[in-house]
C-alpha cells in the first residue's frame, strides 16, 4: 500500500511537499517516482529516485522540484518549490521493485505499485 500526502491549494511562487508512505516491503530496492495528471491529460513523469541513488527530472521542474527518500520510514518526498499554475494536477507516487533503467523509468507501465493521488493547485 502507498499512501500519498502533501497537496493543497498554494498561490504561484509558493512551495508544497509531497510525502509518499509504502507499507511493506523493501523500499531501498525500489525505483521510486512521481507523476502527476491535469485535467483531461495524460499522466506523465515528474521525477524518479532510483535504488543507487541516481535522481531524474522532467525538464520543466528541474531547479524547482527535489525528489528525496527515507529509507528508514519508507517513505518518499518531493519538495515543490518556485510552484506555477501549469504544476496544477493530482500527483501520483509510484513504486517498483527493481532499479529501471534511463529509457523506461518515466513509463507509467514499468511500475508495479501506485498512491491513491493528490491534488495540488497552483492559484492565486
Amino acid at each position: 500500500v502507498q499512501l500519498a500526502s502533501g497537496g493543497g491549494l498554494v498561490q504561484p511562487g509558493g512551495s508544497l511537499r509531497l510525502s509518499c508512505t509504502a507499507s511493506g516491503r523493501t523500499f531501498d530496492r525500489y525505483t521510486m517516482a512521481w507523476f502527476r495528471q491535469a485535467p483531461g491529460k495524460e499522466r506523465t513523469f515528474v521525477a524518479a529516485r532510483r535504488p543507487n541513488g541516481n535522481t531524474h527530472y522532467t525538464d520543466s521542474v528541474k531547479g524547482r522540484f527535489t525528489i528525496s527518500r527515507d529509507n528508514a520510514r519508507n517513505t518518499m518526498y518531493l519538495q515543490m518549490n518556485s510552484l506555477k499554475p501549469e504544476d496544477s494536477a493530482v500527483y501520483y507516487c509510484a513504486g517498483e521493485p527493481r532499479h529501471l533503467i534511463i529509457s523506461t523509468m518515466r513509463n507509467t507501465a514499468e511500475y508495479t505499485y501506485w498512491g491513491q493521488g493528490t491534488k495540488v493547485t497552483v492559484s492565486s
